[in-house]
């Protein structure tokens, strides 16, 4: 096991992500199979443990802090999150926190972060004062370092990173997503500030584990590690990044991961060159030349177009046209595809000169029951 080490701490570079344990067939957390995973991360030198609140149906904590009843507390760090959503003052924050130290059987945690915070969510805890208030809860011995999980767009993860002196943060990042959210721009900016960094969705929800054929024999033609830990490789390698969270879900999947951890991360020219290649195939597979720039919107009758795009992209990219079936679904209805009226009111506006009506018509023909 690799470990980084920053100010006080010094982590594993693989951390155990708490929101994907295995179930048994009631959809409830399999506790035998989690704890034997646990046990094999921290034989195997992972020392940082992830969870939130609402994991699992708000059992992840719950489960968490029952396996810490079965080891040395202190030889590992456990991390949570503030479902800052449903916090509206300082008392509700201080309540929280305490019920997950409940929750987790601890008395601390050494990390906690301000759960997936965006624009919204960011400014009303700076009108609810708690910036003011977090000294206050770090000098209680209640929680050694805090951060903030995020997800919004790049000029916001600047303003927030900026506001306060974070400890660490967390994000989404991985060789498809440099221009994602915070993305390349906020990796280097955190890297400026020096502020250590926690990454998620390495392998983007698993979207990086199973690559179409074209891109396994790329990957394969260097080397036989999966595409899994090609993915976990290319964070990893970047010198900034305290440690990387895998959510993982059986006994393989941490034996992967844990092999990947202890791989040479100083990439050389040529896997650089494969990554991009990568990248590049990857993208080939997009139908819709969106770039997300919203000049589209917004929509007379409803639609969200960029987000349908994405949802229809995603489907071809990583070869999961039938998964993003659900996906779609997972769009309100009132913005879907179908509700386009083919009015053009959007046409002259995309500088992608994309003919919007007629792809929305494609992915209402496509995902239509």
């Amino acid at each position: 096991m690799q470990y980084r080490s920053f100010n006080d701490f010094k982590t594993s570079i693989l951390g155990f992500g708490c929101m994907r344990f295995p179930i048994d067939e009631k959809g409830n957390i399999d506790e035998e199979k989690t704890f034997n995973m646990l046990d094999k991360a921290l034989e195997n030198g992972v020392n940082y443990y992830d969870t939130a609140y609402p994991y699992h149906n708000k059992n992840s904590e719950l489960v968490l802090g029952r396996w810490l009843q079965t080891i040395d507390r202190d030889s590992v760090y456990v991390a949570s999150k503030s479902p800052v959503w449903l916090i509206n003052n300082i008392q509700e924050f201080d309540e929280m926190l305490n019920k997950q130290l409940e929750r987790l059987q601890v008395d601390h945690l050494d990390f906690y972060l301000l759960h997936a915070l965006n624009a919204e969510r960011f400014n009303k805890l700076c009108d609810m004062g708690l910036f003011e208030h977090l000294a206050d809860v770090k000098a209680s011995g209640k929680i050694s370092h805090i951060g903030f999980s995020f997800h919004d767009d790049y000029e916001v993860f600047e303003k927030i990173i900026k506001h306060y002196p974070w400890d660490f943060c967390q994000i989404q990042y991985n060789y498809m997503d440099i221009n994602y959210q915070a993305g390349d721009k906020g990796y280097e900016l955190a890297k400026k500030m020096h502020i250590p960094m926690v990454i998620m969705e390495p392998i983007r929800g698993g979207m990086l584990a199973n690559v179409p054929s074209e891109i396994k024999e790329l990957f394969n033609s260097y080397d036989d590690n999966s595409p899994a830990s090609w993915a976990l490789r290319w964070v990893m390698a970047h010198d900034n990044v305290m440690c990387v969270l895998s959510g993982m879900s059986n006994m393989d999947q941490v034996v992967d991961n844990l092999h990947t951890a202890n791989l040479d991360l100083n990439l050389t020219d040529r896997q650089e060159k494969i990554y991009k290649e990568a990248r590049a195939l990857f993208n080939k597979r997009i139908q819709v030349n969106c770039t997300g720039c919203r000049y589209c919107m917004p929509c007379p009758f409803g639609v969200d177009i960029p987000d349908n795009f994405k949802v229809y992209n995603e489907g071809f990219i990583y070869d999961l046209k039938d998964k993003n079936k659900k996906e779609y679904q997972f769009i309100d209805e009132s913005h879907r595809s179908n509700v386009c009226q083919k009015c053009g009111a959007c046409i002259t506006k995309c500088p992608q000169h994309i003919d919007i009506p007629h792809m929305l018509e494609m992915i209402t023909n496509t995902y239509q029951d």
